[in-house]
């Protein structure tokens, strides 16, 4: 215990002393980061630490990790205090963003989808069937793929950041209901349904699929 908490103590020192680089403008943003040895040596802690506190600082949407390319800055503004207040929504609420956020965002996709978005979905929706049946965190993480770039595909930029932000907690939804509810294949057919739709351009019908989708 006490050495999970030391370990802890450590990972939220280093995100503080990253933080306050980013607030004093040591790194700008679009500025791709040092690399974890670099930064194990300037904070003076070992490179697991950095590791792991970059990861908070990804899912607080400060940092983009690129996998085999580094870490970038997204962002100076801390948007840490909103993921934390959409973490404590309730399930009807988070139901209700969904509608407002997701559906809408996939009517406008299917308006304005390019044939390079279409093959994104196109993978990504095979990424998810191949785990539908599998391991849960694996099969969430691919569904969520697939709805960002749903949203992606609406190519309005304030969407797919809020969206971003707004991921865990569907993330949360999901591997909750998969958890308690037998999974269903024609629940996960709704999403080829959905892709269907926006590849014929169906916003109505893109978005009432997407709601019942929302509300299985």
């Amino acid at each position: 215990m006490t050495s999970e908490l030391t370990k802890r103590s450590l990972v939220e020192l280093a995100v503080e002393r990253m933080r306050e680089r980013i607030v004093l403008g040591h790194w700008q943003v679009g500025q791709r980061l040092p690399t974890e040895p670099e930064l194990a040596q300037q904070l003076g802690i070992s490179r697991n630490t950095v590791r792991e506190a970059m990861r908070v600082l990804a899912f607080s949407g400060l940092v983009e990790i690129r996998q085999g390319d580094g870490s970038y800055l997204r962002t100076a503004q801390d948007p840490l205090q909103a993921v934390q207040a959409m973490s404590r929504c309730t399930a009807e609420q988070a139901r209700e963003t969904r509608h407002i956020l997701e559906a809408e965002a996939i009517g406008l996709a299917a308006v304005r989808r390019t044939e390079a978005d279409l093959q994104a979905l196109r993978e990504a929706l095979a990424g998810s069937a191949g785990h539908f049946h599998g391991d849960v965190d694996t099969y969430v993480a691919c569904d969520l793929v697939f709805h960002q770039r749903l949203v992606d595909a609406a190519h309005n930029p304030a969407l797919s950041e809020l969206y971003r932000y707004f991921s865990g907690v569907v993330a949360a939804a999901l591997q909750h209901n998969m958890a308690t509810v037998p999974r269903c294949q024609a629940t996960f057919d709704l999403h080829g349904q959905i892709l269907d739709a926006i590849e014929q351009r169906d916003a109505e019908r893109a978005k009432r699929l997407s709601r019942t989708l929302i509300e299985s």
